[in-house]
């Protein structure tokens, strides 16, 4: 992924709203699944660490990213942008 298309997803993503959690028991196999599944039906998510986790988001970032294959286009405070290609619903086309 070039620059322009991790701008491009990063504006993207400043508007939207988080649609999964991490608390306290930090990355599980069922959050990962959860992940992985939202990331087919919608390419671009984002997630929110709450405060009761202890881990470093930047280090469940990159852990969410190898487990699911995908993109990890921004970790800002407390907050994770990831990125990947569907199979089968392609919704984002990004810039070359």
């Amino acid at each position: 992924m070039n620059s322009r298309q991790r701008a491009y997803l990063k504006s993207l993503a400043m508007t939207m709203e988080p649609i999964l959690q991490i608390g306290k028991s930090s990355l599980t196999p069922e959050i990962t699944q959860a992940v992985s599944e939202a990331l087919e039906a919608r390419e671009l998510i984002k997630i929110n660490v709450l405060k009761n986790c202890l881990d470093d988001p930047k280090i469940i970032a990159q852990a969410l990213g190898e487990r699911t294959r995908s993109q990890v286009v921004q970790v800002i405070g407390k907050k994770i942008v990831l990125y990947r290609e569907s199979k089968t619903k392609k919704k984002l086309e990004l810039p070359k």
